[in-house]
């Protein structure tokens, strides 16, 4: 039976983050663990993440962190909101946030003006820029949903754009990791195929 263990440090919607998963699953058992041990067993990675990300990297102690890093570059991964931000190379929130660095990218604060609120909440369509097994049976220009002040302009590891106000980076991925600025789990059919997609992935 196929593991995913969904990442809990303290800084997600993990309970709906869990059920939208168990909804789509077949024989893969998910779980919710903070446990290093649970995440060393695990065959897949869930890292979500809500709110401030100088909260989030904080919350992720430098005893659990050593483990996530160790398992997000060795297995299936997908990244969820802050968790997708967690993983690039900084932040300008919170006056400056060094993050994980495992993704290309920089986060900056979103433009507002009289026509572009902030924070970007609601449906927006992602553009696909490239195909990617977890976009499968999803249309390009499908609608999710975002709740985000900060957003990542420029990656090479870019696979889908996404405009509100200007365009920014809505998913990366590299090798194993899958990183995406929505949230599926609020996503509605579209959302549940990605996660389906993900449970299905082989790498």
């Amino acid at each position: 039976m196929t593991r995913v263990v969904v990442i809990d440090y303290g800084m997600g919607n993990l309970h709906s983050v869990g059920k939208a998963l168990e909804s789509v699953a077949d024989s893969e058992r998910v779980i919710i663990s903070s446990d290093k041990e649970q995440l060393k067993q695990a065959d897949k990675i869930v890292f979500p993440g809500v709110g401030a990300i100088k909260d989030c990297m904080a919350a992720l102690s430098l005893d659990l962190r050593e483990t996530v890093l160790e398992q997000i570059k060795n297995k299936p991964t997908l990244a969820i909101c802050v968790g997708m931000q967690m993983l690039l190379e900084s932040s300008e929130e919170n006056d400056g946030v060094e993050g994980l660095n495992i993704l290309n990218g920089k986060i900056t604060k979103i433009k507002s003006n009289d026509h572009i609120k902030v924070p970007h909440m609601g449906w927006n369509k992602v553009k696909f820029l490239k195909d990617h097994f977890l976009l499968r049976n999803i249309p390009n220009s499908s609608f999710f949903y975002f709740v985000h002040s900060y957003c990542c302009l420029e990656s090479s590891d870019a696979l889908a754009e996404t405009e509100h106000g200007r365009n920014f980076i809505s998913a990366l991925e590299k090798d194993n990791i899958f990183a995406v600025q929505f949230h599926p789990e609020k996503s509605q059919a579209e959302g549940l195929k990605l996660y389906k997609n993900f449970l299905d992935w082989a790498i």
